[in-house]
């Protein structure tokens, strides 16, 4: 239901509100390329910086810009399961395909905690879900045997984000589910050998800028045109890797700046890219257009 390419938007600021001027332009950026969904209120959109009544009004704005022309997921995840519930339903109200579910973090509850938080909120919001396992930032790994007692007991969980980096992880994952889930890469760097293991595509950071770039490679992979796909792919990892030059999403936030599409604004904690990251991602940006 989710293969392909999903964007995890960036929000757009502007004088310390959401520059929604600006959201319609990247909205219709990510259509034009080509992109199979766009995914609100991800960590990429700063979802732990944002307001609920932002949360909730950034995903009703989504939908209506959307107007069904691609899948809207929502990031719905929290640490406090009432609190994931709530912003589920609040989702579900105003129209989304699916629901994000992350990891719940801080708390480090076991594998059996973290089962019955995902469940809890699969089961209050009928709903597509697709959980978003990414210990780098949570602090906690959602194992693949937990995964697979978690779809035993919610048959719309249907799909997982992986961001753990461990292509073992993910091999066990598609060996206990096969196609009973689908598996998203959560790293633009890592796509291409999440394509060759079984994965269905990924939830991208860096399609907020290339949209069109990124669908090529799963388009070319998917139809069996191998060596074009892994050009392509070699050709988007400097910029994969510019992506993470500070925290994600410093840099993309950058990068769309230099793109015209919107400021580079973040909100504290978070700072603006540093001026020498600036100057390094700016080169990977113009050698990559120089590549095409």
């Amino acid at each position: 239901m989710f293969e392909g390419l999903h964007t995890a938007l960036v929000t757009p600021f502007k004088d310390g509100g959401i520059d929604y001027d600006a959201l319609e332009r990247i909205v219709e950026l990510q259509i034009a390329g080509g992109v199979d969904g766009i995914l609100p209120m991800g960590t990429t959109g700063e979802s732990p910086t944002v307001s609920y009544e932002e949360h909730k009004e950034f995903i009703r704005r989504v939908v209506k810009l959307a107007r069904g022309r691609v899948k809207v997921i929502a990031g719905t995840g929290s640490n406090a399961t009432d609190e994931a519930i709530c912003l589920s339903k609040a989702a579900a109200d105003d129209g989304v395909d699916g629901i994000m579910l992350v990891n719940p973090y801080y708390n480090k509850p076991p594998q059996r905690g973290m089962v019955a938080h995902f469940a809890a909120i699969a089961q209050a919001v009928p709903l597509p879900v697709i959980i978003y396992n990414i210990p780098g930032r949570t602090g906690i790994n959602f194992l693949p045997e937990s995964l697979t007692e978690l779809a035993d007991r919610c048959a719309n969980v249907v799909a997982v984000k992986e961001a753990t980096g461990d292509i073992a992880q993910m091999m066990r994952t598609i060996e206990l589910l096969g196609d009973r889930i689908t598996l998203l890469s959560g790293d633009d760097n890592l796509l291409l050998p999440v394509l060759s293991i079984g994965g269905r595509g990924v939830i991208s950071v860096l399609s907020n800028a290339f949209p069109a770039e990124v669908k090529r490679v799963i388009v070319d992979y998917e139809a069996g045109r191998i060596d074009e796909a892994r050009a392509n792919f070699y050709r988007l990892l400097p910029l994969c890797r510019a992506m993470f030059l500070e925290t994600n999403p410093i840099p993309v936030k950058a990068a769309m700046e230099l793109l015209g599409h919107c400021s580079s604004d973040v909100r504290l904690p978070l700072m603006p890219l540093s001026e020498e990251n600036r100057r390094a991602l700016k080169r990977a940006i113009d050698d990559f257009g120089a590549s095409r």
